[in-house]
């Protein structure tokens, strides 16, 4: 990141702000002001005026951790120059404690602090770089007069026991700019807006985007739902992506029913350019009424559609949990010194199984393909830790060993939603399922109702049955590995193999294809088997790839041809130029798909047509 030197006419503007104003009928709220006109060195200026603080001393801090992301990432480590200052402009003493917080012993003469805020994505190294990267979609931006992804956490913080109090947030920014967010806007400039919220964890659950209007707004069962698009290429517009979003969000709300009453909804795509300095960490967070995406702006059309499909309505389905069934330790989320919850199982791993079965469900995908996916997460939740009992993991999930196993409640977790709708299925003849279950749990305790850990177990028992109740004694509390088949034959569903394309340049995680490090060029490795796809271009190991049907590409690029050739049909006419023992020569022909052979189920015992049907679409 740039160093930022402050002017001394910005520093003199900033001290005599204000200046004269008397703190003795403050409200008790917190405003804050952030500018995105005056971007200095790529750092964007914020201010906080503090409430009425009676005690001699007050903290201020930075969240190191944020709901929903499981991960220990210091947001105060891009905050520079943070300064304090009473109703007359002069400086009061900061004392910074950690990494995220900023003591001042004057509290009582405090008026307003003020800051600098650097962009996460600037520092993002990628997906397998150390640990300091910060999830992009839990991330900021700040591009100056062309960008903005406002993520609240990034920006704002909090005073020591003044959470629960509300927030008032204005924003000033460039007229041509628009956020998108679902927020309401109180003020009616073009270049500015004003946002309330009842406390300081509202106002983290609510991003806000800012570039040039590219949005679509619709309608879907009494909610009013925005998707707004940045493409710094404009390779991506909303129009694009509505069709099956519309589509998506349609069928997710006929799957849920009654259980989700918000009014608004907003998704908001951040489209990397992938360049250095930009985003990253693909993926999505989700909020109570939004979603933020990064994705790669290079994907095609067509797999990002799919991407977002699968992403957007698992972050959407989050809606039922966390955000409306939580425990006390989400309900009262500590941003700096957090205690984890037991039940990841079910905020994430219920909501990857619903984002899964909907599909089906709604006949979105076929009853195959949802076959295939479910044996996909079988054989990736057994690369895992599978005698570690998931509570425990979940309760100490920002520590190793636990934190390692943390992606396994997006394979194991659905599982165990999928196995415990199978036995709910079975013991109610088909008529009930976990959705069921869910319903009668948002009842019991709802948004602003958390349970405790301890009890939550014995309170799906007595919603439920016994049997299930043994079920998460034995695989989700204990350390005993499921047993998946024993589940899937309740339903007549039992093991086959498929035949199904391959990665043309990644087998797994194995590539066929490197980077020459002097050069950035890309290489097929040497010494390997080649797969059909180089077999039948007479491809070898040592050529170098230097441009596919037209298009150059080298290490800056390697990720578009990746996500390009999953799109690559079979006898599909293909051109390259590649660069043989030095000699550029054009090789044309056709592309030829590798195949390898799947475990996936399949329905095979027709006595249990009844209790499948109710599983996949009652």
């Amino acid at each position: 990141m740039k160093k930022i030197i402050v002017s001394l006419a910005l520093a003199s503007v900033l001290l005599s702000c204000k200046s004269t104003v008397s703190t003795s009928n403050k409200k008790e709220e917190v405003n804050v002001t952030i500018d995105l006109i005056d971007v200095k060195d790529d750092k964007v200026q914020v201010t906080i005026l503090a409430p009425k603080i009676n005690s001699d001393q007050i903290t201020y801090s930075i969240p190191k951790i944020i709901p929903g992301t499981y991960s220990n990432d210091n947001y105060g480590r891009y905050i520079d120059d943070l300064k304090a200052f009473d109703n007359k402009g002069t400086l009061l003493e900061v004392k910074k404690t950690d990494e995220n917080t900023w003591t001042i012993p004057g509290a009582k003469k405090l008026y307003k602090i003020t800051y600098l805020v650097n962009d996460t994505f600037d520092s993002e190294k990628g997906a397998g770089f150390g640990q300091e990267d910060i999830f992009s979609p839990a991330g900021t931006n700040i591009e100056a007069g062309t960008n903005f992804m406002v993520n609240m956490h990034g920006f704002v913080g909090y005073f020591q026991d003044k959470k629960e109090i509300p927030y008032r947030v204005n924003i000033t920014h460039p007229e041509t700019l628009w956020g998108a967010t679902s927020m309401i806007d109180l003020d009616s400039k073009n270049n500015s807006d004003e946002f309330v919220v009842s406390r300081y964890g509202e106002l983290v659950e609510n991003p806000v985007m800012y570039a040039k209007p590219d949005y679509t707004t619709f309608t879907v069962d009494g909610m009013d739902i925005t998707i707004a698009v940045f493409s710094p290429g404009k390779k991506v517009t909303a129009e694009n992506i509505t069709p099956e979003m519309k589509k998506m969000m349609m069928a997710q709300k006929t799957f849920l029913g009654k259980i989700n009453a918000n009014k608004k909804y907003t998704v908001l795509l951040y489209l990397s350019s992938m360049k250095p300095n930009d985003a990253k960490g693909f993926g999505a967070l989700e909020h109570p009424t939004s979603t933020t995406v990064v994705m790669p702006e290079t994907i095609p059309l067509n797999m990002l559609q799919e991407q977002m499909k699968d992403v957007v309505s698992h972050e959407f389905f989050h809606i039922v949990t966390p955000l409306t069934i939580h425990s006390k330790e989400i309900q009262y989320f500590d941003y700096n010194t957090p205690k984890m919850s037991e039940h990841l199982w079910m905020y994430e791993g219920v909501t990857e199984y619903f984002a899964n079965l909907f599909q089906i469900n709604q006949g979105l995908i076929t009853e195959e393909a949802f076959y295939e996916r479910i044996a996909d997460k079988i054989e990736q939740a057994k690369r895992m830790n599978d005698t570690m009992p998931f509570t425990t993991m979940s309760a100490n999930v920002l520590q190793e060993p636990y934190k390692a196993q943390y992606l396994n409640v997006y394979q194991k977790g659905a599982l165990i939603g999928m196995c415990i709708d199978i036995i709910i299925r079975e013991k109610s003849e088909g008529k009930r399922g976990i959705l069921d279950l869910m319903h009668k749990l948002s009842n019991e305790y709802g948004v602003t109702k958390a349970f405790d850990d301890k009890e939550l177990f014995d309170k799906i028992v007595a919603l439920t049955y016994p049997e299930v109740g043994d079920f998460l004694k034995t695989y989700v509390s204990g350390p005993t590995p499921i047993p998946y088949d024993l589940f899937l034959n309740k339903v007549g569903v039992s093991k086959s193999t498929v035949k199904v394309p391959g990665g043309i340049f990644l087998k797994g995680q194995r590539p066929y294809i490197t980077i020459n490090p002097q050069t950035n060029e890309i290489v097929i490795l040497p010494n390997i088997e080649l797969n059909e796809f180089f077999k039948a271009l007479s491809l070898k190991g040592g050529d170098i790839i230097v441009a596919i049907n037209g298009k150059n590409f080298n290490k800056e690029n390697i990720f578009e041809l990746i996500t390009t050739s999953q799109d690559w049909k079979e006898n599909e006419t293909i051109s390259l130029k590649i660069k043989r023992d030095g000699k550029e020569e054009t090789i044309n022909g056709k592309v030829a798909l590798p195949y390898e052979e799947k475990e996936t189920f399949s329905s095979k015992d027709a006595s249990k047509n009844t209790i499948k049907e109710a599983w996949l679409k009652g």
